[in-house]
């Protein structure tokens, strides 16, 4: 949501940040919306006014035992054009919050201007691609260690989703337990378990709706499946006025996460990269305003060094105007080198988003002494998605046998097994 009064203060400022996102100018249409609102609340007060004031005279006429049947009616008739006013009046504010809360946010000055991916900007290459001699993908190395089954997730759940068994499973849990650990004890965040089920406003207050409903997953309860736990930690500062003594609020969530993927027909229809139901460990951090833009380059930060201990290569970009995410004023994406693919692709994604949700969940902050009250900053990242991690490892950790060695970071976690063989040579997902 945006500041009506400051849009009408500087149209240009918002015209040019969404002009920048490939939108048309968007002001005059808002600033219309609400003339006519103001215009409607005038008239109310005006009748409001006179209705209190012919209320006056009556009281005074009984008083002295007069007849004040007349302005009686005249009240009456006062009340019912003021409750038409005020149902008029809802019904523009409304429209006009409804007209605000469907526009993206402004980009940062910082944000280079593009209409795709094609115009990202990578700004830091960490490792050395590994270049493999017919490298598998990963759904072909998780299949001959008998760790992944489509087949089988398909008959109960239809297409992408997985069935992930005996190493293959323990291998995902111990990265999402390791990547907790990380950042609960070496990176300062606090782990939350969080609902998985939230209301239409906490949505609302995140950004996903009203625009993106179709990517979400509604029950009939009216309840919607988080498609990222962002929106259940972003939320716990919702209706709240923070002392500005608790910021930065740092926390952090493992979920599974639920997304229709209204819009990737086609798009990775083969293994684990875009799938219905994943896993994710997601950071979000809640800020005063001039705390955000540090705690973005921090937490990229935060999300880089689970890559940099498992020792995979990854690249990280800036994302342009026109491939950032609907909430963010900025926004990196963190790449993972995936050898089956020969390809960098997205791991982690982590957004400074301003005041955008801070202004839609009303979360505010107070400094001591201060009686005014400001919106808080919010930030999220993957910290990171699990799934893609699990990819990314069995891929660059291939073996020509077909095994897949365990990372270093991972072992503590893997219960002695340092090493997946194919089902083929040992007959069954094998420690060694």
């Amino acid at each position: 949501m945006f500041d009506l009064k400051l849009i009408r203060e500087t149209p240009d400022v918002f015209d040019s940040g969404w002009k920048r996102r490939g939108l048309e100018p968007q002001t005059a249409k808002i600033i219309e919306i609400d003339e006519k609102r103001r215009t409607l609340m005038t008239q109310m007060q005006e009748l409001q006014s006179k209705r209190n004031e012919a209320s006056k005279q009556i009281g005074a006429i009984k008083a002295k035992g007069g007849d004040a049947s007349e302005i009686m009616q005249q009240v009456a008739g006062y009340k019912e054009q003021v409750q038409k006013l005020e149902e008029e009046t809802k019904k523009v504010d409304d429209e006009v919050k409804d007209f605000i809360s469907r526009l993206p946010n402004i980009p940062d000055e910082s944000v280079p201007d593009g209409a795709d991916e094609k115009s990202n900007k990578e700004i830091r290459k960490t490792g050395e691609p590994k270049r493999m001699n017919s490298a598998k993908e990963h759904f072909d190395i998780g299949e001959a260690l008998g760790g992944m089954d489509f087949e089988t997730a398909a008959k109960m759940s239809g297409s992408r989703f997985v069935l992930l068994k005996s190493g293959v499973a323990r291998l995902e849990r111990a990265l999402a337990q390791f990547m907790l650990d990380t950042h609960t004890q070496e990176h300062g965040y606090m782990e939350l378990e969080v609902p998985l089920l939230v209301r239409p406003e906490a949505l609302f207050g995140t950004g996903q709706l009203p625009k993106f409903e179709e990517d979400m997953f509604k029950t009939t309860s009216g309840h919607y499946l988080v498609s990222t736990s962002e929106i259940s930690l972003t939320n716990t500062a919702r209706e709240s006025i923070l002392d500005i003594g608790e910021l930065p609020l740092r926390l952090t969530s493992l979920t599974p996460c639920f997304r229709s993927e209204a819009g990737a027909a086609g798009k990775d229809t083969r293994g684990m990269i875009r799938q219905h139901q994943f896993y994710k460990v997601e950071l979000v951090s809640i800020t005063a305003a001039d705390q955000s833009k540090d705690e973005h380059e921090r937490m990229t930060a935060c999300a880089e060094n689970i890559l940099k201990k498992l020792d995979l290569p990854f690249r990280t970009m800036v994302l342009c105007t026109g491939d950032m995410g609907f909430s963010a004023q900025k926004t990196y994406d963190i790449e993972v080198w995936l050898p089956g693919q020969n390809a960098y692709r997205e791991i982690s994604s982590c957004s400074n988003c301003g005041d955008f949700q801070a202004r839609r969940m009303m979360a505010r902050y107070k400094s001591a002494g201060d009686k005014n009250t400001t919106y808080v900053h919010t930030l999220n990242g993957s910290g990171v998605a699990v799934g893609r991690a699990l990819i990314a490892v069995l891929e660059n950790y291939q073996q020509p046998d077909g095994s897949v060695v365990i990372p270093g970071a991972l072992k503590p976690y893997m219960g002695g097994i340092t090493k997946l063989e194919p089902v083929a040579k040992k007959g069954k997902v094998a420690n060694a």
